[in-house]
């Protein structure tokens, strides 16, 4: 049995095709700059060559076709037939209220989507594009939709609503969502099986950082706050986006720069954070930069972390014990220095991390636990797995057996699991690397 993810935004198409009865992912790839005058697709299938190619793709129609294309190539495909792949999952930015779980798409969903563009103007209208696009191609494909909001729609009121009139939420729908809920999801099971806990029993603090960044707190096994609200540009200064602001810039801006609402939303979703303080997005440039000197970029460091560190103690104040906190996502599962910054001087608050751990876990293939014996609370650092939470969703929904996280079971909660593919790249890692074995978090992902 194939599962084909999709992943579609609005100039890029990534995809992965993974092999149920093997349990491991056969191909993968992506198609950036849709739209534009030369397309570009990156593709790599198990066992068979990289393929990288230029072609023109006016709309995700055109990339959705490149990609069934080379699913089932001969020479860099995967599988011999379209008929082969048993269900597609979409991910999907926003269910605003509508959808509290992953669903089996139908037009009534559609049609549902279409309804909440107004939530997601920037990503919405390029996940129903994919899905249309997806279904007109493969009309007799079962197609499942996993959407980043779900897995905080447990937020209490209190959490999610904003200080406004209450008729801008019963009318308009202005509340608090929260993003990358696949990755909160994955990573707090996770959590709760290196802790050796029921999820039920774990309160544990997921950073998710990366271009685009959250934390999320999580209480009992289940999302009581996050940092990203109506949109994802809430909470952190991340790559491009601002975060946190005094919302009376906006009308000031309008007036003093002669800048539209529109203008506005482009610049604090686009040219702002990191690369409107430095010019740099990715955290090795400004790292890289800060450290030959560069003012700026030392102060867009600083910013960062501040605005973690604030919303990490906030949320340890909210919950209380923490059990863990978890870092993800392609700067919390590689900057050691970020990850170090964040969590120093937090020894009150019976946080300690062993700089020596550390410096070791610098991997996306393991699971590694990076606090200090003195730690009261563990620090872990774990590689998110969105993709394989789409995977067991979209299964369990044409299998008649899903539901939401509380009531389900994915495989990854089980005590005994192991990402084969990423536990044989481990290997190799630990082969170079011996000391890497010390900071493994779990004894089944060791390598011996």
């Amino acid at each position: 049995m194939a599962i084909l993810v999709l992943n579609c935004g609005s100039s890029s198409a990534k995809y992965q095709l993974y092999d149920w009865e093997k349990k491991e992912v056969i191909l993968t790839g992506g198609v950036e700059r849709i739209g534009e005058e030369v397309s570009v697709i990156k593709h790599s299938a198990k066992g068979k060559p990289n393929f990288n190619d230029e072609f023109s793709s006016p709309t995700h129609t055109e990339a959705i076709q490149y990609i069934l294309k080379m699913i089932t190539d001969k020479s860099y495909g995967a599988i011999g037939s379209l008929n082969e792949i048993d269900v597609i999952g979409h991910r999907v930015l926003h269910g605003g209220e509508i959808f509290k779980k992953s669903t089996l798409v139908t037009p009534e969903v559609i049609a549902d989507l279409k309804k909440l563009i107004p939530l997601g103007p920037l990503h919405e209208p390029a996940n129903i594009t994919g899905i249309e696009v997806a279904r007109k191609l493969l009309p007799k494909t079962p197609q499942v939709i996993v959407i980043d909001t779900t897995w905080h729609q447990t937020m209490p009121m209190e959490a999610f609503l904003y200080a406004l009139p209450m008729e801008w939420y019963t009318k308009y729908s202005v509340r608090k969502y929260g993003f990358h809920g696949t990755s909160h999801l994955y990573c707090a099971k996770r959590a709760a099986v290196l802790l050796g806990r029921k999820p039920k029993d774990t309160n544990v603090i997921i950073c998710h950082i990366g271009n685009g960044a959250s934390l999320c707190a999580v209480k009992n096994g289940i999302c009581v706050d996050t940092s990203m609200g109506l949109t994802p540009l809430e909470g952190l200064v991340m790559g491009t986006r601002c975060g946190d602001i005094d919302p009376a810039i906006i009308p000031y801006m309008e007036r003093e720069a002669g800048l539209s609402a529109i203008e506005i939303d482009t610049i604090m979703n686009k040219k702002s954070g990191l690369f409107g303080i430095c010019g740099k997005i990715d955290r090795r440039d400004v790292e890289a930069l800060a450290d030959e000197g560069d003012k700026m970029a030392r102060i867009a460091m600083d910013m960062e972390i501040r605005r973690i560190k604030k919303y990490l103690g906030g949320y340890m104040a909210l919950l209380g014990k923490v059990h863990a906190i978890v870092f993800t996502a392609g700067v919390g599962e590689f900057s050691t220095t970020i990850r170090k910054r964040v969590l120093e001087d937090m020894a009150p608050l019976g946080v300690v991390v062993d700089e020596n751990r550390n410096s070791l876990a610098h991997s996306r293939n393991g699971e590694f636990v990076i606090s200090g014996s003195t730690s009261r609370t563990k620090v872990f650092v774990i590689p998110t797995d969105e993709e394989l939470v789409i995977v067991e969703d979209a299964k369990a929904i044409i299998d008649g057996r899903y539901d939401v996280h509380t009531k389900f079971h994915y495989s990854f909660e089980d005590a005994d699991y192991v990402n084969t593919q990423r536990q044989e790249k481990l290997r190799e890692e630990v082969a170079e690397n011996p000391m890497l074995e010390k900071v493994i978090a779990r004894r089944s992902w060791h390598v011996d």
